[in-house]
This record gives C-alpha cells, structure tokens and sequence, in this order.
C-alpha cells in the first residue's frame, strides 16, 4: 500500500487505557469484558498486515444491507485482542459470513441462539498458533480467542445486533457467541483436512464457518470400529429429528485413529450414517420429534412404519478432526435451523506472505 491510511471513524479523546475501557462498556461496544482501545496506530497496523485501505469494502449483510468496511473491522478486532497478522483471518470470515446462503441475519435474530464457529485450515494455523489440540474449544490461546471474538464484535457494533437492543432474541444463547474460532488437528486426520474437501488445495489456507448450536460432547471409551463409533454419535443426533441438513461432527484423534486403521474416507463416514441412522415414524413420534415432509421425506400419521432418515442427504454430516490425545471424547455440533437455514462457507485466506 503505497499511501498513507487516512482513518475516518470518529475519534475520542480519553486520559487513559482504563478511562477508555469504561467509555466502551457504557456505550455498550463491548461484549461484556474489557477491550482493547483501539488506538489509530494499532487500526493502522492491522490494516496494513492484510494490505487493506480503511474503505476497502469486506462483506454486506444481504438482509439489512449493512456495510463491513476494512476500517471497521479491523477496530473490531483490535479491541477483540487481536495481533495484525490476524486480521486476514478476520478478512476471509468476514466474506464467508456476508454470503447469503449462510443467512447471517436469521442467526443473529433467532431465538435458538446459534453462534459463528470458525473452522481454521491450512498452513495458517500454525503460523498464528490456532489451537486444535487439548481444550480445543477451551481458553488460553490469543488466537483463538480474539479472532473469534472478532467476528462477534463485528456483528454486533457493525451490524447492529446485541441481546440489549432487542435484535438478538436467542432465548439461552450459549458461550460460543463470546467468541468460537478453532483450527483442524490436521496432524492426525485419517483423511483429507476439511479445506480440501469443500475444494480448496491443501496447501491454502482457510476458515470454514458454521453456524453452531451449542456442542454436545460425549465419552465412547469402549468402540474401537468405525461403525460402532458413528452410532454413538447417531445417538446423539436423533434429537434433532429426522432431515437434518447439516451437521458438525468433532471426531477426537483417539476416535480417529480407529478410522485410519480401518482406512475409513469421509464418503464411507456420510454414507453409513445416513442409511444406518434411521427410525420409522412411529418411534420418532415415541421421542416426540415432527415428522413432517420439509426434507422432503414422505411420511403420514396413518403410516407408522414408514422410515425417515435422521439426514436429508449424506453431505448432511461434516466430520472434522479436533482435540488432544488421551480421552475417547468427541462431539455433535447441530447447525442452526436444522441445517436447512444456514449452510457452512469455506474461504480461502489471503496473506500478504
């Protein structure tokens, strides 16, 4: 970038770094805890990190017509915690959640209270320190954490929707709308990262995002085969009910192991799962679960043992590899609106390395 940034946001003249902190919280552009003051040198660094000029345009909400500007986002993100190498991370999120299909308006107004779970992939992850090992979706890593939460102080003081204003309806909500931002264990995959599978080379680097209910982890400490593994997860996705559109499954690299010794791909785990995880309608009515035709499976009170498919199709499963070593503990990660409302969005990264 050959011109000097000129930054056009308003600007406040404060005494110091914890008068700043306070002024935030009372003009309620913080999402609860203290930010980062987000100085005109620190917006500028992180601007120029991703080589963007401030007008630079990154993403519009399709519902409201909200802009993202480049200089918007990156004061987000200073005051999230975020270092400037970052922001292309920030960048690429940004444009995956502004597609339409990802129906980031229906999101951030539910009341099922989804939150944006960002899945890092690519040579990226260990070059920012993106945790995805142990604790995995726990704290203690910068980057983790504040791009993250980035992306929500974006949707809240760029976008306008927070719980306080009455846009946000979520009737619980769950911590992942604080901030959700991991990286795949690409070091122990049994097959190809998740990148490659929605059509990015291997050596890109990207961020997945999904729009996430809160996850549900469980303990399968007995299965060492590839089919009694996914009917533990099974178990856990028959609430959602039948037709589910997408789903996130966080396979453990103990769970994992097991499928590369198997030499189990991705199409082998979509295909056992959607024609082995099914009922007919009468025991899904027993779990109290519609069983309607939205997914376009037909069924009919007057029919009880037709079958329903607890997916819609087997591209309805997203297996993801994520966590440490030493616990046969994984995850069921239910995408918002069933799936049918909001479909994941795969960025490449651009870095000026």
């Amino acid at each position: 970038m050959t011109n000097p940034i000129r930054l056009t946001s308003d600007s406040l003249e404060l005494p110091g770094a914890l008068e700043a902190i306070e002024t935030y919280f009372e003009k309620g552009w913080s999402d609860g805890l203290p930010v980062v003051p987000p100085t005109p040198e620190a917006v500028t660094a992180t601007l120029e990190a991703a080589n963007l000029a401030p007008d630079a345009i990154l993403g519009i909400e399709p519902v409201k017509g909200a802009v993202i500007t480049a200089e918007k986002a990156a004061i987000n993100a200073v005051m999230a915690g975020c270092k400037p190498e970052y922001m292309p991370v920030v960048v690429a999120a940004i444009e995956a959640i502004t597609q339409p299909e990802f129906n980031l308006h229906g999101i951030t107004v539910s009341t099922m209270g989804a939150a944006i779970l960002l899945v890092v992939n690519g040579p990226i992850t260990k070059q920012l320190e993106i945790n995805s090992g142990v604790s995995v979706f726990g704290p203690g890593h910068r980057a983790n954490a504040t791009i993250g939460r980035a992306i929500r102080l974006i949707v809240m003081n760029v976008l306008g929707t927070r719980s306080n204003d009455g846009l946000d309806k979520g009737t619980l909500g769950h911590p992942g709308k604080y901030t959700w931002c991991i990286a795949e264990n690409e070091d122990r995959l049994p097959w190809e990262p998740l990148h490659v599978t929605r059509g990015l080379n291997e050596n890109d680097s990207s961020v997945t995002v999904f729009s996430g209910l809160s996850g549900t982890p469980f303990g399968e400490h007995e299965a060492s085969d590839p089919e009694q593994i996914l009917d533990a997860f099974a178990q856990r996705m028959y609430p959602l009910g039948p037709g589910v559109g997408e789903t996130i499954i966080v396979i453990c690299p103990e769970h994992a192991a097991h499928f590369e010794r198997e030499g189990w791909d991705k199409k082998q785990v979509e295909q056992y799962l959607f024609k082995s995880a099914r009922k007919t309608v009468a025991q899904w009515a027993e779990m109290g679960l519609p069983t309607g035709t939205r997914t376009g499976q037909a069924a009919t009170p007057d029919n009880p043992d037709h079958v329903l498919n607890l997916l819609a199709s087997p591209e309805s499963v997203i297996p993801i590899v994520a966590g440490g070593d030493g616990g046969a503990w994984s995850m069921v990660i239910p995408n918002w609106g069933r799936g049918l409302g909001s479909k994941a969005v795969t960025r490449r990264i651009v870095t000026n390395g």
